[in-house]
């Protein structure tokens, strides 16, 4: 089910009314212009009037007969109509695609709105990333739609049918990949797209702007390393992420390269929220054998270690040293303040938000994919192991 909600160019929205605050971040109400069903019943629909052949040679009636289908269906193909089935949508979408259509004037008609897509919105992690879509979109005058739909994979299909019907200046995505046929049926429309920190590895033809994964791995091991740590365990994210194997990867290098034993007991795959880091954190602190520290895949993982840790009798960084990742803005308020890898999480949606705006006044030669860099942030949770 997608909820969607907009926000003005000059506020930010913490969530809709429906749902509760994100645990342990404050943020300013913005303004809500709409609900989901409302908004979408005063887009203003357009129609195959706004079409233009291009560099086609035929027809929408052309179009029409080579499909098999009325010209009144490839007008509803067209405005994004929903009662179409999938198997001609594609058939009639192709057939445009083959004969390069373009809708005529897409400035004049679209909406003033970039959009961004998450599959959850509940982490101070989502509020960077909005943060960062809404200030590019104040510096072009532009407000921000803010839809949750499908799972971390891709955006589910009611969202394809709203935003075809919305048609924004672009779209943000915060997924591992888009499916084809949402790509084609985008594109279609001349809506351009970039996934953002995506957590597989996007096609070859999609836009996306992430961050260094593996080095941020990296400089955390070698940070502890340095310290003096030599048993150390990782709690990286879902195993079905490649961003969480990314930043194991350079776990794993840090410590291999420094000749040091990885215990495969220590190497766990939680989910990026404060419930893996306890529960995996729990595990492994319990252990009299327990490690001296612990690199979690995410900062909300490390506050669930820091849970698990008080629950346990057990303080940071006199019993063990602990690492985070992302530097959302809640790691500097912790006690003890969380040592972390800074992912520029703003900067990334600023960066996307900028490329699919660019996107939407003129096609680009290559398809960009951009990595930006990830930095250690050291404050108070980690230090030397204590003396035997």
């Amino acid at each position: 089910m997608t909820e969607m909600v907009i926000v003005d160019s000059n506020n930010i929205l913490s969530t809709p009314p429906s749902r509760k605050p994100w645990p342990g971040v404050r943020t300013p109400i913005g303004r809500v212009h709409g609900s989901f069903d409302s908004f979408a019943k005063v887009i203003a629909m357009t129609t195959s009037s706004d079409l233009a052949s291009g560099t086609s040679r035929v027809t929408l009636s052309e179009v029409a007969e080579l499909a098999g289908v009325s010209l009144s269906t490839i007008s509803k193909v067209l405005n994004g109509r929903t009662d179409v089935s999938s198997s001609t949508r594609a058939k009639v979408e192709a057939l445009l695609a083959e004969h390069g259509y373009l809708r005529r004037n897409a400035g004049q008609t679209r909406t003033q709105l970039l959009e961004v897509v998450f599959h959850e919105l509940e982490s101070a992690w989502a509020m960077e990333i909005i943060r960062g879509v809404k200030d590019v979109a104040a510096e072009h005058g532009m407000s921000v739609v803010l839809t949750e739909s499908g799972s971390r994979h891709a955006p589910g299909p009611e969202w394809i049918e709203s935003v075809m019907r919305r048609r924004p200046v672009g779209v943000v995505l915060v997924f591992s990949d888009l499916p084809p046929e949402y790509r084609d049926r985008l594109r279609s429309r001349a809506i351009p797209f970039v996934i953002i920190d995506p957590a597989g590895d996007p096609s070859p033809d999609v836009p996306s702007v992430g961050s260094a994964n593996w080095s941020g791995g990296l400089i955390a091991t070698r940070h502890l390393i340095e310290l003096g740590h030599t048993r150390i365990a990782a709690i990286s994210g879902p195993e079905d992420m490649m961003c969480s194997h990314a930043r194991i990867d350079g776990f794993r290098s840090a410590m291999t390269s420094a000749g040091l034993p990885i215990n495969p007991d220590w190497v766990r795959f939680g989910n990026f929220h404060i419930e893996g880091g306890s529960l995996n954190g729990r595990e492994l602190l319990s252990s009299p054998d327990r490690p001296t520290a612990i690199f979690a895949g995410s900062d909300l993982q490390a506050l669930g270690v820091l849970d698990a840790a008080r629950a346990l009798g057990l303080r940071v960084p006199d019993d063990f040293s602990l690492v985070g990742y992302d530097d959302i803005p809640l790691a500097k308020w912790v006690s003890p303040t969380l040592t972390t890898v800074h992912q520029p999480l703003r900067r990334m949606a600023e960066e996307a938000s900028r490329l699919v705006i660019r996107m939407s006044r003129a096609p680009l030669e290559t398809v960009p994919r951009m990595d930006l860099a990830t930095t250690l942030v050291i404050r108070e949770s980690t230090a030397p192991p204590a003396a035997a």
